[in-house]
């Protein structure tokens, strides 16, 4: 499996919006998004390179698999 690398919050964003998380507010320079069924809010920092732990935290909360993760990136 492909090693994680940090990416544009932008990115990150967009991957979650595909898989149906809408944005619910912006508290300090941290998007928040929400999904039906998903019991804690994702937060996204809006760093030009988010860290991986960042995003293996905000894809175990979503429960995405790394290799949907890697899909959707290579998609956008």
């Amino acid at each position: 499996m492909p090693r994680l690398t940090p990416i544009h919050y932008r990115k990150l964003e967009k991957i979650f919006k595909n898989k149906g998380f809408v944005y619910l507010r912006t508290k300090g320079d941290h998007l928040v998004y929400a999904k039906k069924g998903i019991d804690r809010p994702i937060v996204i920092p809006m760093y030009r390179e988010i860290p991986e732990f960042i995003i293996l935290k905000n894809l175990k909360t979503a429960r995405i698999t790394r290799k949907e993760y890697l899909e959707l990136l290579a998609k956008i």
